[in-house]
């Protein structure tokens, strides 16, 4: 884990070192105070010599400049270091996201990633802060403030290493008891994410169904056992102050004591005992700054591994070292395929599927819901590899080829349209990002989408809200399919993507399909009859079973399943 998130320091090395550089040169000067408070006392005042007062007071004065300019030096190349590893934390994770498989994106709710680049990366930006900063002064002005205790006196200064003792054992023993809490608290947070996630996307059907209480109840849940495991662990923390109020009251107590008497002895002056007093606060101060850094790193243990989780999670899909660079041609095998989502384990979803597609064919496919018709187009463009069997594309396995290349090839119009803030054109050219405004229109004419497009006040720059939400269901799949359409592909799949546009509109969509784009191997996957009746020829999926695969007319004389929702189908529309 560590060292996977320390290669995201990158290019903040330096003020990382800087930070450290000036926090120790600041533990440094401000050590040297005390000393100098003790000969301002001892041959100042007490010696009434004022040329004493003033050298000493000049030199105290210069050296407390001197530390506040190297505090704030640390400060501000610490902001810098731990804001710019954040930034890299997130870009890290983000850019690993996108290369995931679909089974790698399964692994991961999204309201969980979500809390991993927000909150995860906080925890760990403000425990690096603490640990190039204070982690460094802190056990540096201990160690320092100790040996000059010691200087001054040796037996006093066994003072601070009991109390220093004590402190280790209890921080240890906190620290142990807490970081249990906070690995079981961050989950947490995915599942809060994860309902407010649910409610705003859903808010139109929450509305409709009037679930407000529901959902209210629901994520007071999931608030209420983050609040519980948070009182659990910060209850395990308040033990901290106590502990440092016990050993910081106890030392000066004890240095008070020893210290008056060492001081009637004529074995210390009331210099030196104002330094140990001095020394005292600055190991206890060290040792509060520690215990808070402890404390703040024991939070982002469990963050830094949720973060490097997803840095280091390799996707089950990559590229062969000699990828194929180019697909020939838009034919389709499926050569006796077996698959599952889960690899090895569970049942098949689909089973010894062998079918044989030519380039520039139009093929439907219909089945029932779970039928697996989305898995196997799915295979096509390797969203997902299969368990046994090949999938060929233009005569090589899919496994052959460069991904991105397979994937400009394929083009896919999913089930559930997405459409992404921005204006019409920007939109469609997420197809072909250089399509001239000209192609962007003739794809849209082949959709049927510039109908409706030439009536919006803005025309092709007409602002589309963020899910789509200012068009309609049935012109949001038109775009979509314009937007497939604009990488010229050899295959092209609609996947149940014309369900909301009437069936006037779908036939003219084909028709412009079968005169504008012959060449393209087009797969319709629709659960109506009229959408794949005109197809060359129709697959009939059946529970993951290849159950027929033939044209309309001889599915109907052959095939039950097809025969059934033909006549389920027609006989509706004659109700009609």
């Amino acid at each position: 884990m560590v060292k996977t998130l320390m290669k995201q320091i990158k290019e903040y090395k330096k003020d990382s070192l800087l930070t450290m550089l000036f926090a120790a040169l600041e533990v440094i000067l401000e050590i040297i105070i005390p000393l100098l408070m003790a000969s301002l006392i001892d041959k100042g005042i007490e010696a009434g010599n004022m040329s004493n007062v003033t050298k000493y007071g000049t030199f105290m004065f210069v050296i407390a400049i001197g530390t506040l300019s190297l505090g704030f030096l640390a400060g501000n190349h610490a902001a810098k270091a731990s804001t710019g590893f954040a930034a890299n934390l997130r870009d890290a994770m983000y850019t690993n996201i996108q290369t995931f498989s679909f089974s790698n994106i399964d692994k991961y709710s999204t309201a969980g990633l979500v809390t991993r680049l927000t909150t995860d990366v906080t925890n760990v930006q403000m425990a690096y802060q603490m640990i190039i900063r204070m982690c460094i002064r802190a056990p540096m002005s201990l160690v320092c403030a100790l040996a000059m205790a010691m200087m001054i006196n040796f037996r006093l200064s066994m003072i601070f290493v009991v109390a220093i003792f004590f402190l280790v054992a209890v921080l240890t023993t906190i620290m142990y008891h807490a970081t249990k809490y906070f690995n079981d608290v961050f989950p947490k947070y995915d599942t809060l994410n994860e309902s407010v996630q649910e409610n705003v996307v859903g808010i139109r059907v929450v509305k409709s169904f009037v679930r407000e209480k529901y959902e209210n109840e629901k994520f007071k849940k999931a608030a209420q056992n983050i609040y519980k495991l948070f009182v659990k662990a910060e209850s395990v923390l308040s033990y901290n102050n106590p502990a440092m109020l016990i050993a910081v009251y106890g030392s000066i107590l004890m240095l008070s004591w020893l210290g008056a008497k060492a001081i009637v002895g004529g074995t210390l002056t009331t210099g030196e005992l104002t330094s140990l007093f001095s020394y005292v606060m600055n190991i206890m101060m060290s040792l509060m700054m520690l215990s808070m850094a402890f404390v703040m790193i024991t939070m982002s243990l469990a963050s830094g591994r949720r973060i490097a989780e997803v840095i280091n999670e390799q996707s089950d899909l990559v590229s062969p070292q000699e990828a194929l660079t180019e697909v020939k041609d838009g034919s389709i095998d499926f050569n006796h395929v077996v698959f599952s989502y889960k690899h090895g384990s569970g049942e098949a979803v689909l089973k010894d599927v062998d079918l044989h597609i030519k380039s520039g064919e139009t093929i439907g496919i219909i089945g029932g819901t779970g039928s697996a018709k989305s898995s196997l187009v799915n295979l096509i463009s390797r969203l997902y590899d299969v368990d046994e069997g090949s999938v060929v594309v233009g005569g090589q396995d899919v496994r052959n080829y460069d991904l991105e290349v397979l994937r400009d090839e394929v083009s896919v119009v999913l089930q559930k349209n997405v459409l992404f803030s921005g204006t019409i054109l920007q939109n469609l050219r997420w197809g072909n990002e250089n399509a001239t405004e000209e192609e962007c229109k003739e794809a849209c004419r082949l959709a049927c989408a510039d109908e409706f497009i030439d009536r919006f006040e803005d025309g092709y720059n007409t602002y589309i809200e963020q899910g789509g939400s200012n068009v309609s269901g049935g012109q949001k799949q038109r775009l979509c399919i314009a937007r497939a359409l604009l990488k010229n592909p050899k295959i092209l799949i609609l996947d149940d993507s014309t369900s909301a546009v009437d069936t006037a509109t779908d036939a003219s969509i084909q028709e412009s399909f079968n005169e504008r784009i012959p060449d393209t191997t087009k797969i319709i996957i629709s659960q109506r009859i009229s959408s794949v009746q005109n197809a060359n020829r129709i697959i009939v999926l059946n529970d993951g079973v290849v159950d027929g695969f033939d044209t309309h007319e001889k599915l109907l004389e052959t095939n039950e399943i097809y025969r059934t929702i033909y006549e389920t189908q027609m006989k509706g529309k004659e109700e009609e």
